[in-house]
């Protein structure tokens, strides 16, 4: 999962400012994609109470969602993208009243109940289509010169729609009434229900922004990474890096450390190698644990 563009043979060795200019990009994109990811997963965990080990399916579905629409079945890349992403969204929400709610407050068979989900999504899919890898059409098929830079545009848009979905997910918590039940339920839910607020609710539509959150960041992957079905694990691995790295819950925090990663895994694979990228998440990971199980901005959703 390295963000990085492959290392072409006859390129000339690039000058240190050209290669801060890539770093600075790439790590954008990387940081981008594994918001998408841990704000999702943050939510899910902070008002939903769910530690769900399927996180990383709706990643995968999104990609696969985006190849049916726009090469199965032909449709333009827009309507492919809004109908991977409401499918994914709704799949979320069916598994959530089918399989988890079933198992509230039973943490122990929640994380069960998920990871035998992730699994069989992922035999379903190598079912259908196979354990070949599926190419997706780029969005934006050009490139941009940033400063001596050449950028494939595909790569740009990643960047362009997580800060725009970011920003429509904060306004849309912060300004409105059903983003104040949600902040409602995040900090008590026994006070919310008190007040009239329907936490059964919320946790639904909590289900389905963190599915369209994750299945938008498999779909603007697609094009330029690996479509397969195990593509799922590295994804999930990552956002719960992120999670406990910026503090359960803390959707700041994840934004945050979710720069921090993306960075970090970019410098690496420019500096060392671009096999070394997952290794920094579980560096990370265990430094965490270790040295700071609460994260760096505590468990409060909304911090």
């Amino acid at each position: 999962m390295a963000f990085r563009p492959r290392p072409r043979p006859e390129r000339p060795t690039p000058g240190a400012r050209s290669v801060l200019i890539e770093i600075l990009i790439y790590g954008s994109v990387a940081s981008a994609v594994y918001a998408m990811l841990a704000i999702g997963l943050s939510l899910m965990i902070g008002i939903a109470r769910v530690m769900n080990l399927a996180h990383g399916t709706f990643y995968m579905l999104g990609a696969y969602g985006v190849f049916t629409g726009a090469v199965v079945l032909g449709l333009p890349l827009a309507a492919a993208f809004a109908l991977s992403v409401s499918a994914v969204g709704c799949i979320a929400v069916a598994l959530n009243r089918i399989c988890l709610r079933p198992l509230k407050g039973n943490i122990d068979a929640m994380l069960v109940m998920t990871l035998i989900l992730a699994l069989m999504f992922e035999e379903v899919i190598q079912l259908i289509f196979g354990p070949r890898p599926r190419p997706v059409p780029y969005f934006i098929d050009g490139r941009l010169l940033i400063f001596g830079v050449s950028v494939p545009d595909q790569r740009l848009l990643v960047v362009a729609v997580a800060l725009g979905v970011i920003l429509g997910l904060w306004l849309f918590i912060a300004r409105t009434r059903v983003g104040g039940a949600i902040l409602a339920v995040a900090q008590d839910p026994e006070a919310a229900a008190l007040m009239g607020v329907d936490s059964g609710r919320i946790t639904l539509l909590i289900h389905f922004l963190a599915a369209f959150l994750a299945a938008t960041a498999g779909i603007l992957v697609s094009p330029f990474l690996s479509t397969n079905p195990g593509m799922w694990l590295w994804p999930l691995v990552k956002a719960f890096t992120i999670v406990i790295l910026g503090g359960l819950g803390s959707i700041w925090g994840s934004i945050l450390a979710a720069v921090i990663l993306g960075f970090s895994e970019t410098i690496v694979s420019f500096a060392l190698s671009s096999r070394l990228t997952e290794l920094v998440a579980l560096a990370i990971l265990f430094l965490v644990i270790i040295l700071r199980p609460s994260g760096l901005m505590g468990s409060r959703v909304g911090n």
